[in-house]
């Protein structure tokens, strides 16, 4: 329910902006051709880049959260960054093309537009206009703390100063100063060339698996830290996948903690930091007793079927080895420790409890692999 309101929070939004911006896209570069503004024609395909974009989020906050399936097991976040990817381009090909006309124009004097008050008026409006829209979209994404709803804001305040660019050109070519007009249009693709390469190259970073920036790995690595029972954390490793980042980290426990108090711990990794850092949408944590990175590596060691058989076989001349009722098996440091667990009814006294103790310690380190022995009575 909390999921579908927020969505119908982000859809209002979107809807109101995406109106205005259709309104302003169509008017300005009606305007334009009818003003003689080359500037403002530029500026109204920038407000129609910024339609395009409330689609996407639209698109994004209801297809973009849609659960896991079979056929795609990470989710359907990256629809909107492949859609991402399409409109930028889409965005550097018509600023090229915009680009290239204005120049043509300051080349050739008198290719000039002469805008008049129609192309001014409309600039001035939008101007107002758009960053009416930016502060209304903030307000919005500051309350459902949406970076969606936050970079579609800043969006439509790219959109205002574009105008201002162009209010600028368009009073100039008024004064006499007809190439002004061409100089905003220049501006204005510009703007629009950086939009659309931004929204290209994050999102092919994006599907290359580039990490956060730097002070947000900071953040999570010393946010994991903090948790009880992490000792240390390597291999952290983070990527984006639409608006959310996945997180995969490997947390140093005690080596003597238990199977399910180490399965705790990577839990309460896991959900501290899907709940206190919003971007943060999966977190995947493996458990180490020791920072792998740096310890000899215990992947050729054998399981525990064979160690137990080897251990066996050593201890065959040992009648009490027939009682040992467990044998906890610890990986470290490239050697297999060992603890033994035996009834305390199994030896008389202290002293017999002594030699039981050094004749299981040195059998089992003859065996091939096996680091200290510990022998305990209970």
């Amino acid at each position: 329910m909390e999921k579908e309101q927020r969505y119908n929070e982000i859809k209002k939004v979107t809807l109101i902006g995406s109106v205005l911006d259709l309104v302003l896209g169509i008017g300005k570069i009606l305007a334009g051709y009818a003003g003689n503004s080359q500037a403002l024609i530029a500026d109204g395909v920038h407000s129609l880049s910024d339609l395009v974009t409330d689609v996407l989020v639209l698109f994004a906050a209801k297809h973009g959260s849609r659960a896991a399936d079979e056929d795609h097991p990470y989710g359907h976040a990256r629809i909107e960054t492949m859609m991402t990817v399409a409109l930028g381009l889409a965005l550097i090909a018509v600023a090229l093309g915009l680009g290239y006309d204005a120049v043509r124009r300051l080349f050739t004097p008198e290719l000039l537009l002469h805008p008049g008050w129609l192309a001014l008026v409309v600039a001035a409006f939008s101007i107002f206009s758009k960053e009416a829209i930016y502060h209304y979209t903030m307000r919005a994404a500051t309350k459902l703390r949406s970076n969606l709803l936050r970079a579609n804001a800043w969006h439509s305040r790219s959109d205002a100063i574009s105008s201002i660019i162009v209010f600028i050109g368009v009073l100039g070519s008024m004064a006499g100063l007809t190439y002004l007009d061409a100089i905003a249009t220049i501006g204005v693709v510009y703007m629009i060339a950086k939009i659309g390469w931004d929204l290209a190259w994050h999102s092919m970073r994006e599907l290359v698996d580039t990490a956060l920036d730097a002070e947000r790995v900071n953040k999570i690595r010393e946010f994991i830290k903090d948790i009880d029972g992490v000792e240390d954390l390597h291999l952290l490793k983070t990527r984006r996948m639409g608006a959310d980042a996945l997180v995969d980290v490997h947390i140093q426990v005690s080596s003597h903690l238990s199977v399910s108090e180490g399965h705790h711990i990577s839990e309460m990794v896991r959900e501290r930091l899907i709940d206190e850092m919003e971007e943060i949408a999966d977190v995947m944590v493996h458990i180490d007793p020791e920072n792998d990175e740096e310890v000899p590596s215990c992947r050729s060691l054998p399981l525990r079927r064979e160690i137990e058989k080897k251990l066996r076989q050593a201890w065959k001349d040992i009648p009490i080895a027939e009682k040992i009722e467990y044998i906890t098996l610890h990986y470290l440091d490239g050697k297999i420790h060992i603890d033994l667990l035996l009834p305390l009814a199994a030896c008389s006294d202290r002293d017999s409890a002594k030699q039981i103790r050094d004749t299981l310690i040195t059998a089992s380190q003859s065996v091939q692999n096996i680091g200290e022995v510990s022998v305990c009575f209970h």
